[in-house]
């Protein structure tokens, strides 16, 4: 079993952080649903995202958007194990799976995932047990609630702290269940089961998780928190996306999950061109 970080996971020579280009191959999903439900379009959309600058690729098979659907093991194998195998035939780039199901998890390995993406923190049953069996890093992400309801009313004493120690329990969890310390990546789940004061007060300390020493993805991408901090929510979210993005990082995010990867990308080269002038 490997107990060092794989070389993909580690920061970028410039200093930038990685780039996660989402594929959702799903009918249904928030922002792009039913765009790469055919596998040809997704692998077509994956070496797009490749050339635009992307690190990671990462492949959803089930909507975890608000009133979203639940889908079968077997389907969501069906969508996501193709994909995975059409881009490792295709690019060395990294393929992370987003998946809360055991069974997808393990189907994905063996396809040739390079790490489980899981919304539920590997709460499911079976899911701890499979994700440490790939020997494949692994991101636990924080939800309040079930993606169906988690913004009815979501409400907290402390964000920060809630969120935060939640985390670290869970990877405290993976640790001791075989999974090495440097296999985890923590998320703190911006839009699931959060408010807009939730999401931004998340943002401006996300340095409270950093400093925790794993690495932090922020997935910020196209989320309605622009448009309510527009004050319009049928604005286009590209311009905001991109804002969170480098924002994210100046608090010290080692990941940043996006839709649009070549504005994001050129975005983030101008702010590291300026770093080191």
């Amino acid at each position: 079993m490997s107990t060092s970080a794989p070389l993909w996971l580690n920061a970028t020579d410039s200093g930038m952080p990685l780039v996660m280009g989402i594929l959702n191959v799903t009918p249904d999903s928030f922002s792009d649903g039913g765009q790469f439900e055919r596998k040809d379009k997704a692998l077509e959309r994956a070496l797009q995202m490749v050339e635009e600058g992307a690190n990671i690729i990462d492949v959803g098979g089930e909507s975890t958007r608000p009133g979203a659907q639940q889908v079968s093991a077997a389907e969501e194998i069906d969508r996501v194990v193709g994909v995975v195998e059409l881009i490792r035939a295709r690019s060395a780039i990294p393929v992370s799976v987003d998946t809360s199901k055991p069974e997808v998890m393990t189907a994905a390995a063996r396809a040739g995932a390079s790490m489980i993406n899981d919304v539920r923190a590997l709460r499911s049953p079976g899911a701890l047990a499979a994700a440490a069996a790939t020997d494949l890093p692994v991101c636990l992400m924080h939800m309040q609630g079930e993606p169906r309801t988690m913004q009815a009313n979501p409400e907290y004493d402390d964000v920060i702290a809630e969120v935060r120690d939640f985390l670290l329990e869970r990877a405290d969890v993976c640790i001791a269940n075989g999974i090495p310390r440097q296999h985890i990546v923590l998320d703190p789940g911006f839009g699931f089961g959060k408010s807009l004061q939730h999401n931004v007060a998340l943002l401006q300390q996300l340095g409270s998780l950093v400093d925790r020493g794993y690495p932090v993805i922020a997935g910020l991408s196209r989320k309605s928190m622009i448009g309510a901090l527009l004050k319009d929510l049928e604005r286009d979210r590209l311009l905001g996306s991109v804002t969170l993005a480098l924002y994210a990082w100046r608090q010290g995010a080692h990941i940043v999950r996006v839709h649009d990867v070549g504005q994001t990308v050129e975005a983030l080269q101008v702010e590291a061109a300026l770093k080191s002038a």
